[in-house]
């Protein structure tokens, strides 16, 4: 397998969390990268498969602390970046119970950019497959499917491993 650029924020929170439990999964495959006000697109141009760890609500809700970092930042310069020849996956996180009106709306902010600027995104997973989310109300949800991994790691912790297991194993073949 190529090496998996993995670009995620917030850091010190669930999100980070789960990145590392993807990264430490993958092993010598990835190559972990915070995004912060040094993060520009190019840091992307060296890898032909990336994941990309999002959360709905993050350091502006729990760290004010670290103003130049995160997705805020790097979202808006993603808007001019050809995705061409990349495989894209995302890892999102976010808590049903607190945010169910806007659990994972990243999500379905970051997957279009990728789509429309000719990315192939890979990873997506059916609401149905997770019936403890079939009730939100997310703009994270794109035709009855969430264009990447939906994680709950405040409330559903018990489940995230075998998610995340399950996941990358149907996500390996793509990133051959």
């Amino acid at each position: 397998m190529k090496k998996i650029g993995i670009f995620y924020a917030p850091a010190k929170g669930s999100t980070e969390k789960v990145i590392k439990m993807v990264a430490q999964k993958l092993g010598s495959d990835a190559e972990l990268h915070l995004i912060d006000e040094k993060t520009n697109p190019e840091s992307m141009d060296k890898f032909e498969n990336i994941i990309f760890g999002i959360s709905t609500v993050g350091r502006d809700h729990w760290d004010a602390q670290y103003k130049k970092i995160g997705w805020d930042m790097f979202l808006p310069k993603l808007t001019g970046y050809d995705f061409n020849n990349k495989t894209i996956a995302i890892v999102a996180l976010g808590n049903h119970i607190m945010y169910e009106d806007n659990f994972l709306d990243a999500l379905g902010h970051l997957a279009p950019i990728i789509k429309n600027q000719n990315g192939k995104l890979v990873g997506e997973v059916p609401v149905s497959k997770f019936s403890d989310f079939e009730h939100i109300n997310s703009f994270g949800v794109i035709d009855n499917k969430f264009p990447g991994l939906p994680i709950d790691d405040d409330n559903l912790s018990d489940v995230t491993d075998e998610r995340l297991n399950e996941w990358l194993t149907e996500l390996k073949p793509k990133f051959a």
